[in-house]
């Protein structure tokens, strides 16, 4: 059974994470994530759960990690310069294999920045961000029904793979109401896991500390066997008028939906224009891109940064064609037309 709802975005993550059994939640207040938090602070102490707002963000992603080592699932959520006290955490997290599931609402940057949306922090996600060899399984919705759907699925894959995943939303998206369905159905959650620690589970522990050199790199190998199996098995990506697309733009998130526009506008003039939208950012879906580049004579990588996710299509497609950047910064949106005006450029371009 389903129901209809209005929601907005952080409000629909935090809805998302209930119903995936997350009844373990602790943050520290940030523009644009704050809805999220506080749904939780009402919603948690409701149906047994722990809403805790820690002393700082530093703190918020520690006791994930002590959570997460117990067995139980558990979030947090944060907006960029949050997200960026957390990032020794979450190397802590990957090195001890425990799954979680972490929020990252972007607003613009570098340092305090501004409030508004951004997508900078693509770097940071995808690249790892703390210290040390490690990936993240990241998520990037589009819509408010994703925020949902993505969240849920975000619970799953940390627990299959013993892995941090993130979803790396943005204010626009977070900020934004939009009617969503949710399917009501019976919540199963294994929440015993053979290598959780306390009560009466006998000797176990969780640790991220080699001092074998030897030791650490078997580790690592292993680790990344597991990473390898993640790139195998779930990238996502969609594609918009994409079959025959000779530019071929790419987008995420909010600034996909933008770039759907400027698609529709473009093949009215005779342009053959279609949309590759990665929907993991990471693993990247490379393989979607290498078949587009089969067809496609240039790309445009439409994106609210300086130019991040630019770098990953370029590799995906071994530059074997053009790729031009199309970007606002500063919490500004690349506009429908100046996207459009990206792929007459393209075009140009791919026919000298």
């Amino acid at each position: 059974m389903s129901k209809r709802i209005l929601i907005k975005g952080n409000e629909a993550i935090a809805e998302a994470a209930i119903a995936s059994g997350c009844r373990h939640f602790f943050g520290y207040p940030i523009t644009p994530q704050n809805e999220l938090a506080a749904h939780m602070s009402r919603r948690l102490p409701k149906i047994g759960g722990c809403y805790l707002q820690a002393e700082s963000e530093v703190a918020a992603i520690n006791m994930v990690y002590g959570a997460s080592a117990a067995g139980v699932r558990c979030m947090t959520s944060s907006s960029s310069p949050g997200i960026s006290l957390k990032t020794e955490g979450l190397s802590y997290l990957a090195g001890c294999d425990l799954p979680a599931v972490v929020i990252n609402v972007q607003r613009g940057g570098p340092g305090l920045g501004s409030i508004q949306p951004s997508q900078a922090d693509y770097f940071q996600a995808v690249k790892g961000g703390g210290h040390g060899d490690y990936r993240m399984i990241v998520l990037a919705p589009n819509s408010v029904q994703e925020m949902y759907s993505h969240t849920c699925k975000a619970f799953d894959l940390a627990d299959q793979y013993r892995l941090t995943v993130m979803i790396l939303t943005d204010g626009f998206l977070g900020q934004m109401m939009e009617p969503m369905t949710v399917e009501s159905g019976q919540l199963t959650v294994d929440s015993e896991k053979d290598w959780a620690v306390g009560g009466k589970r006998g000797k176990r522990i969780v640790n991220s500390l080699f001092l074998k050199p030897a030791d650490l790199e078997k580790s690592n190998l292993e680790r990344f066997e597991r990473y390898k199996l993640v790139e195998e098995s779930e990238p996502l990506h969609e594609g918009y008028m994409l079959d025959d697309a000779e530019i071929v733009v790419a987008a995420y998130g909010a600034t996909s939906r933008i770039t759907r526009n400027a698609i529709d506008e473009a093949r009215s003039q005779g342009v053959k224009a279609g949309l590759l939208r990665p929907v993991t950012v990471w693993p990247f879906p490379k393989k979607a891109f290498a078949k587009a580049a089969e067809h496609a004579r240039a790309f445009v990588s439409a994106e609210m940064s300086m130019g991040q996710m630019i770098e990953d299509v370029e590799l995906a497609i071994r530059c074997r064609r053009p790729v031009l950047l199309c970007s606002r910064v500063g919490g500004m949106a690349p506009e429908p037309k100046q996207i459009f005006d990206a792929i007459l450029q393209a075009d140009k371009e791919a026919a000298r």
